[in-house]
């Protein structure tokens, strides 16, 4: 058995692959690539029927029978090859451990452990970012295309925030004075230690972010969800869309699966991913931090059932701190994230801004139900005008959204039949909040918030960043 002293801890629990010995995971890869043509086609062909803006009707018309005549004889020919793949495929899920595991490389150095008192403070960065890599097809109906050239350069503007980590302080700014800030920042926020991205739905997408964070963070999560035949019963064809990242060693993982959806959500497993992370080393005892990342039901009209998936999730962090936490570690953080699909300024989603989440964690955008602190931002952008000049470039974006013109004209407004906000502030989807670690030996406190629109033109979510300032009481 590891001492709390090792440095980084072996994370015994996890192994790269998903499935627990080799065979399975080859045969898992075969009903993939048996199941790719029809999938690829069929993605396609939704893509020609998405509801973009289009030059000429009839022009539009005739290269939509056209291309789509090709891709549905490319489907047909595809099915003989499906249908034995997804055979395959179906059974397979019930020995898969409901994510996949990529460990950092050798050469992989962690962060130096934090070791309160002789360092009295210590900085964690949070970064939460609805990604919207779906398949290509069903990326179209949120106006956004070309999803594996998108994931690509999302991995990139990533890496150009992350690279200067590597050789950065752990210093955290001095105690402020006042309430703590939020700033709207056209780059990745600094002092990024966990990445939480949602929306990572397409798995060559996937693959190509943890390429390019996984050498240069650390461990990363991913291909996360329960698939195929679940009670319900329920046919799940797409994961939960979360990606995980972490510049601390992960020593526990889980995820859990919501039991109800609906609509465009039905195929998707959406659910809760929690991880238990090691930061630091007190008196001999581990000090730790938990990350709880979600993406709840999208559909506006269906807020009971957001409500009961935020019941559960919460159930499922204390479920899972409790059996993760043991009696000699000592707690630095417990962090909820992601785009939660409901924001603080409609009366319609009264509801989900009621609900108990809000008394247990902390949202430091937030001042009560539908009031927000004066500097906090909307998170949704206009579908409408996501390929305007200024929307695709990050600095022309964070200019425009500091005028409320320039907020009215990009971010999405409330939902529909709810009262002009004043003043104007869009849909605020996506959060980070936090709360009090257990014992009472080291205490949470913002030092900034941050709204980025880093990834302005490569999906239609602004990324939301958290500094959270972690101290040993006086």
């Amino acid at each position: 058995m590891q001492s709390p002293l090792d440095w980084p801890p072996v994370p015994g629990a996890f192994r790269p692959s998903p499935f627990p010995n080799p065979v399975l995971h080859a045969l898992h890869g075969l009903a993939r690539a048996l199941l790719f043509p029809a999938y690829w086609a069929l993605d396609q062909l939704l893509g020609c029927w998405a509801p973009i803006a289009r030059p000429s009707c009839l022009k539009w018309l005739r290269a939509a029978a056209g291309a789509g005549g090709a891709l549905l004889l490319l489907m047909l020919i595809g099915l003989p090859l499906a249908l034995p793949g997804l055979l395959l495929w179906l059974p397979l899920q019930a020995w898969r451990r409901p994510f996949c595991y990529q460990p950092p490389p050798q050469c992989w150095a962690p962060p130096a452990p934090w070791r309160p008192p002789a360092e009295p403070v210590r900085c964690f960065g949070f970064l939460s970012a609805n990604v919207c890599l779906l398949p290509d097809g069903l990326a179209r109906f949120s106006n956004l295309l070309h999803t594996q050239r998108r994931a690509e350069a999302v991995g990139t503007v990533l890496l150009a925030g992350l690279r200067p980590l590597r050789y950065g302080t752990m210093g955290c700014s001095p105690p402020g004075t006042g309430a703590p800030g939020g700033v709207l920042i056209a780059t990745v926020p600094a002092g990024l230690d966990f990445v939480c991205l949602q929306e990572v739905f397409d798995l060559r997408a996937a693959r190509s972010l943890v390429s390019r964070l996984a050498p240069n963070l650390g461990p990363v999560l991913y291909d996360v969800g329960t698939f195929g035949l679940q009670p319900g019963p329920h046919l799940k064809l797409l994961g939960s869309g979360l990606l995980l990242a972490s510049r601390y060693p992960l020593l526990r993982a889980a995820f859990r699966s919501f039991p109800d959806s609906r609509r465009e959500d039905a195929l998707a497993s959406k659910g809760l991913l929690s991880a238990q992370a090691q930061v630091g080393i007190l008196d001999g005892r581990r000090i730790v931090g938990f990350l709880h990342c979600t993406h709840l039901h999208a559909p506006i009209e269906d807020g009971p059932l957001r409500c009961r998936q935020l019941t559960l999730l919460l159930d499922w962090a204390e479920q899972f701190e409790a059996e993760s936490r043991h009696t000699d570690e000592v707690v630095a953080f417990s962090v909820l994230l992601g785009d939660l699909n409901f924001d603080n300024c409609s009366p319609n989603q009264a509801l989900e801004q009621e609900h108990q989440l809000f008394s247990l964690f902390r949202d430091p955008c937030r001042l009560g139900t539908r009031q927000e602190q004066p500097w906090a931002l909307g998170t949704l952008l206009s579908t409408s005008r996501l390929h305007h000049s200024v929307a695709c470039s990050p600095e022309m974006l964070r200019r425009a959204l500091e005028k409320e013109e320039g907020r009215h004209h990009f971010l999405a407004g409330p939902c529909h039949g709810s009262p002009r906000a004043e003043p104007w502030r869009g849909r605020r989807l996506d959060y980070i909040t936090y709360r009090e670690a257990p014992g009472g030996l080291l205490s949470p406190e913002v030092e900034q918030v941050t709204f980025s629109t880093a990834l302005a033109g490569l999906t239609d979510h602004l990324a939301v960043g958290l500094r959270l300032r972690i101290s040993m009481p006086s």
